[in-house]
């Protein structure tokens, strides 16, 4: 059983995970056979070695002589497809990919599906992209695919339909509920069809899984970046102990010495409000010997833009940092423990179906304590004690 990991450092497009695919060993006469089922204009598959900023790649480009373009529906391509000779599973694959596209362009440009145009994606090399990518996974026995995060870049980009903000409409579109990044680069780096395909193949998206590594592929796309622009695709036979499960977060900071500390407190019930996951305070020493405070804030990619604003609003921030990290939790559960004077909540943390941690809710020991007059760390640690035994006899 083989996997696969795209590594979409530099972002994603139909041509670089063509690149990709041969550069693995997916043969290109092989590949232009199977094409040649389609019912489509003339064209010739090239292979050829680059180098992007040091790092060996394959290119892979579509030739097509000049002449008019033809401006598919959707339905045209569904027949174009149904109707070739290549396996059933590429012709699934690349309908489901496809389909994808038309949802988003109907969304989109508020057209029915099948009245959906495709300009460029209906062009000769988008349709090779697409089915070459579906034949790739399919000849190189890929069981499952999985992706990194995907990079985002800015700026404008030309389309049939005009100038259009980088990511494209169609790309948001497509990647509804994906986590992302902004790349910080000027140019479009994720494609409508990089984002339909990755979308369609990946299992899943974020670290890499557990897995023995055989192959690398790289595949190269045609603009200068500044930086390598490849797509990495790695393979290997998947390990039988599970991957970290890991999710996209964000970490949002800033640094403050000149606010009243008595709105830490305030600031904080407002994060955590806006669904911030935890907020923590770390004091510094600022320019001119200054102490000051580093708010942090660990929150979903979903939720920054909200912190960001309260953090704006609420404090004396001239500006704020954000990172992106993958954050591991374990799992947890709350069980209830009846103490000599009263009941209190306790948080189990497990992993691996081993109990790792064992923590009463200090509200309920505070109200407690206070109630019976005795220590608080004596009710705590009574608390602390029954969970661990009534975990151990298997009673909760």
């Amino acid at each position: 059983m083989t996997i696969a990991y795209f590594d979409c450092f530099s972002g994603i497009s139909g041509d670089m995970v063509l690149g990709a695919m041969v550069d693995l060993g997916l043969d290109i006469a092989d590949l232009s056979v199977a094409l040649s089922s389609l019912d489509l204009e003339e064209f010739d598959l090239e292979a050829r070695e680059v180098s992007s900023y040091g790092l060996r790649a394959t290119k892979v480009d579509v030739i097509v002589p000049e002449g008019g373009v033809l401006v598919r529906t959707f339905s045209n391509i569904r027949d174009l497809i149904s109707s070739s000779a290549l396996p059933n599973k590429v012709k699934s694959t690349s309908l489901e990919i496809f389909m994808r596209l038309a949802r988003a362009e109907s969304v989109v440009h508020g057209r029915p599906i099948d009245q959906v145009h495709f300009h460029e994606v209906g062009a000769v090399d988008s349709i090779v992209d697409i089915v070459g990518a579906s034949y790739g996974v399919y000849r190189l026995d890929l069981a499952e695919v999985f992706c990194s995060p995907l990079p985002m870049g800015h700026g404008m980009v030309k389309t049939q339909h005009g100038s259009l903000p980088v990511p494209a409409p169609t790309v948001l579109e497509i990647l509804e509920d994906t986590p992302t990044y902004g790349r910080g680069i000027p140019t479009e780096i994720v494609t409508p069809t990089g984002a339909a395909v990755v979308k369609t193949l990946a299992h899943s998206f974020g670290n890499a899984p557990a897995m023995r590594l055989e192959k690398t592929g790289y595949g190269a796309g045609t603009k200068d970046l500044g930086v390598p622009n490849l797509l990495r695709v790695v393979t290997g036979e998947p390990l039988d102990f599970p991957a970290e499960a890991e999710e996209l977060a964000s970490v949002v900071s800033t640094n403050i010495d000149d606010m009243n500390p008595e709105f830490y407190d305030y600031v904080m019930e407002r994060l955590f409000d806006a669904g911030a996951q935890d907020v923590w305070l770390t004091p510094i020493q600022m320019k001119k010997t200054r102490p000051g405070t580093t708010i942090n804030v660990l929150c979903g990619p979903k939720d920054a833009a909200g912190v960001k604003r309260i953090l704006i609003e609420e404090t004396s921030t001239f500006g704020l940092r954000t990172a992106h990290v993958m954050k591991k939790a374990i799992d947890r559960e709350m069980v209830e423990v009846e103490t000599p004077w009263g009941m209190v909540r306790v948080k189990v943390g497990r992993e691996s179906n081993h109990v790792t941690s064992v923590s009463p809710e200090f509200s309920d020991c505070a109200r407690l304590a206070g109630e019976a007059g005795v220590p608080i760390k004596e009710v705590f640690r009574r608390a602390q004690i029954l969970a661990q035994e009534s975990l151990e006899r298997g009673q909760t």
